[in-house]
């Protein structure tokens, strides 16, 4: 956090107590710190403005035939400027399936571009604006979101009900969140107001570095706003799949070839849950390192394993290629093996297998 508003934060908190009476010009410190870094990162948050075709089907009475009626759907969500080449990140499903996509810079220049991959385990995309050269992109920066704490003030910035370049303040309410809306969740939780149209749009921490992409709010009844529960990609994930996209088209996630099942028998005492092989595919990772249906991987990394999500969290933030320590629990043995992460197959060659 940068140290100035580390110490107009403090210093705020401690004129909150009788004995440290202050009046307002602390908090319009505070205020002030918090405004000169979202001026740094409005530049790099971008509109991006879709439109595509669907077809209405209908009937006509008098030639009697069926007819198709073309409508145009207009789309909008939030993105962020990754590099000067023109690279931009944003949520999968603000572009999924359109035909023109626009992105809208912050003074309001309009340019258009195409779209280079997408994945849909995170829901994240990378688009390329077509530039010209007079036109300066300002990418944003980049923060360590394993680093961030439960606490921790962020800035949530997006277009929220096709409203450009909102800010929203809040904090992190929890980490590791899993949701149920993609194949894989470790989602950032925070409360500042995240809304349908943020999507794509990037977490930030005081020292303006982006460490999440909004992604997913929680609504209540038939409201579709905010309630204070919203969702964001983590940024290092966000980031690796990004690189991913730009380099090859898409995300190589890695993986270790294992079908698995919820260990449901008690651990052995202090020892991990632990998350049970079901099934070893041939000519995998876990093949070559092993493993058997019915181990029980205790631990990966070194680091305790008591879900699946503790599983997948260790595999997916590393790249392809990591070698990773398990414990594994065989019978009534304990083993030590090493396993090293692949890419993880199409559907198509995984059914050829």
């Amino acid at each position: 956090m940068n140290s100035r508003i580390r110490h107009a934060i403090a210093t705020v908190l401690a004129a909150a107590w009788p004995a440290a009476a202050a009046g307002p010009g602390l908090a319009k410190q505070l205020s002030r710190e918090i405004a000169d870094t979202v001026e740094k990162v409005m530049p790099s948050v971008v509109v991006v403005r879709t439109e595509a075709t669907r077809y209405l089907r209908a009937y006509d009475i008098f030639f009697g035939r069926r007819i198709a009626i073309p409508q145009v759907l207009s789309g909008q969500g939030s993105g962020m400027i990754l590099d000067r080449e023109g690279h931009v990140l944003t949520s999968r499903h603000v572009v999924a399936g359109v035909e023109h996509i626009t992105v809208v810079l912050n003074d309001e220049t309009e340019l258009p571009a195409t779209l280079v991959g997408s994945d849909p385990n995170t829901d994240l995309a990378v688009l390329k604006i077509r530039k010209p050269a007079r036109v300066e992109l300002t990418p944003i920066a980049v923060g360590d979101s394993d680093a961030i704490r439960i606490g921790e003030i962020v800035i949530a910035i997006g277009s929220p009900f096709s409203l450009a370049s909102s800010v929203t303040l809040g904090v992190i309410s929890q980490k590791g969140r899993s949701v149920g809306v993609l194949p894989f969740e470790d989602f950032i939780q925070t409360d500042a107001p995240i809304n349908p149209g943020n999507s794509g749009g990037p977490l930030v921490d005081l020292d303006g570095r982006m460490i999440g992409v909004n992604a997913v709010i929680q609504t209540s009844g038939a409201s579709q706003g905010n309630i204070g529960i919203g969702f964001a990609v983590p940024g290092n994930l966000a980031r690796r799949v990004a690189e991913s996209i730009i380099r090859t088209g898409r995300f190589d996630r890695p993986w270790l070839g294992i079908g698995w099942d919820e260990d449901t028998d008690p651990p052995p005492t202090g020892q991990p849950r632990g998350v049970r092989v079901a099934a070893v595919y041939r000519g995998t990772p876990a093949a070559k390192a092993g493993l058997r249906a019915g181990d029980v991987i205790a631990r990966i990394a070194g680091q305790p394993v008591n879900s699946s999500h503790d599983l997948l969290r260790a595999v997916m933030s590393r790249p392809v290629g990591t070698t990773f320590p398990l414990e594994v629990r065989r019978d009534d043995r304990t083993m030590q093996l090493s396993i090293t992460s692949a890419r993880m197959p199409d559907v198509a060659q995984m059914a050829d297998e």
